[in-house]
């Protein structure tokens, strides 16, 4: 196989378009079969070329695979029509921001704005609480809070449907891989409507002001004037610095009080509306607007430099297609022969991982108590996977299969190991018995677990491809 690839900067559609022949590849049926596999990596050869770029090559090849799979299948195609963003969502978003702004009760349901407690302050504190979970994010893990909304908005952008099949698979192998980009959108929209919620707040402050006389006072039990003008001074201190306009004295604010024998505020509430609006313009209004902009060029980049990684076995297995080069496995079998029909069965299951001209080159069994001779077979040839092969009819052993594993582990360490267990005979002879199966195949996971290497049970005579490939992807990928 050929070395591990860098992840491939690709566009957004044609890294959607690779995910999604990537899941009919390794779910062969009806509408894409093995021949029309190797067509797809023939004609991108062809059109491509060797010297092309693996990501190149790969956009190619899934290119000429829709036009034969897209018109077999409507869902396939309106999977691909599907946008992955409009830019209207932006507009929609600080539509309902501005709406919700203007329709929020800023001044407290009357005409007096009680200045210890107005609406403005609570969306000042829910916006400093943002900006520390996004300093938390950024410095460890996500704000829980923050994470939940965040979340919910990528559901909405990328929403789970009644899909089956290699396009249910396809679905979530683009969740997975377009988690970031996603992020980039989902944190694009938060911060649009958060700005476009306190510009509706300050235009509705405004716009109220202009047809009433708001009148601004406040009461409390505990503060007294002198209290309340520190408190106010130092919370609107920026605000002061950049209109001028000061907070009253401790006298003038003992006059604004609202008692039982002084029910009415006295004073024009005009001079806190500016210190309000500035202190949410420069609070909330512009570092939200900047983290948006922040946020769509992050989306906008990664929307055209998607990153792909490719250092899957699927995708070497492609590139050393490209290539000219075919990927070889050394089967090493413990005690017996495999019967060639488990051959077939093992190349049928390697091949939607690692191409369809994958080679095997299987070995003369291992005896039992001979375990130690595997080193010098190993080492006979380079391969790209190695694999030991055994019975699921026997009872694993450290003495024997486990001494197998560790010589094969040892003899060439860059070349990966994987421990395939047979269970054509065991079904043969217990397939009434599910029971027993499981339990079987929990003894052999949990053999490979103490080897550190990886296990894959399956019935060689009549191997069920579809529904080992994810599991194989993911033992090759350790």
């Amino acid at each position: 196989m050929t070395p591990d690839l860098p992840a491939a900067a690709l566009s957004e559609p044609r890294a959607r378009e690779i995910v999604l022949v990537q899941a009919f590849d390794q779910n062969l049926g009806p509408l894409w079969t093995a021949e029309d596999r190797a067509w797809a990596s023939r004609l991108a050869l062809e059109t491509a070329g060797t010297a092309a770029a693996p990501a190149q090559f790969l956009a190619e090849r899934a290119r000429n695979a829709l036009q034969r799979l897209a018109p077999r299948d409507a869902a396939v195609r309106r999977w691909l029509d599907k946008p992955a963003w409009r830019q209207r969502w932006i507009v929609a978003a600080l539509a309902a921001g501005l709406l919700l702004g203007l329709a929020l009760d800023s001044l407290g349901g009357s005409q007096r704005i009680n200045l210890l407690a107005p609406p403005v302050w609570g969306t000042i504190a829910w916006n400093l609480l943002v900006y520390l979970g996004l300093l938390w994010a950024w410095l460890g893990p996500a704000w829980p809070p923050l994470h939940v909304l965040r979340r919910t908005l990528e559901r909405w952008l990328w929403p789970t449907s009644a899909a089956s099949g290699p396009l249910q698979q396809a679905q979530a192998a683009w969740r997975a891989h377009a988690a970031p980009l996603t992020a980039a959108r989902a944190a694009t929209l938060m911060h649009a409507a958060a700005a476009a919620l306190a510009l509706g707040l300050v235009a509705g402050l405004y716009l109220r002001g202009l047809v009433l006389d708001f009148r601004a006072g406040w009461q409390s039990t505990f503060l007294s004037a002198a209290a309340v003008q520190g408190v106010l001074a130092s919370l609107l201190a920026p605000a002061t610095a950049l209109t001028g306009i000061s907070v009253p004295d401790a006298v003038a604010l003992e006059a604004m009080r609202i008692t039982p024998a002084a029910p009415e505020a006295s004073a024009s509430a005009a001079p806190w509306i500016h210190l309000y609006a500035t202190m949410l313009g420069l609070l909330v209004i512009a570092p939200r607007a900047l983290l948006a902009l922040l946020a769509a060029a992050r989306a906008a980049w990664g929307a055209q430099h998607f990153a792909l990684p490719l250092g899957t076995a699927y995708f070497q297995g492609l590139a050393a297609r490209q290539q000219g080069t075919v990927a070889q496995v050394q089967v090493l079998p413990h005690a017996a022969a495999p019967p060639a029909q488990a051959v077939l069965g093992l190349r049928a299951l390697l091949a939607p991982v690692l191409g369809d001209e994958v080679q095997l080159r299987v070995a003369a069994a291992v005896p039992y108590g001979e375990e130690e001779a595997a080193a010098a077979i190993a080492g006979q040839a380079s391969a790209a996977l190695r694999i030991a092969l055994f019975d699921m009819a026997a009872t694993p052993e450290a003495e024997s299969q486990g001494r197998l594993v560790q010589v094969l582990l040892g003899a060439q360490p860059a070349v990966p190991l994987l421990i395939v267990v047979d269970e054509a005979a065991w079904r043969r002879r217990f397939g009434g018995l599910p029971d027993r199966l499981a339990q079987r195949r929990a003894l052999w996971q949990s053999f490979g677990a103490q080897h550190h290497a990886g296990v894959l049970c399956a019935d060689l005579d009549q191997p069920e491809v579809a529904a080992h490939t994810a599991e194989l992807q993911r033992l090759l990928a350790r």
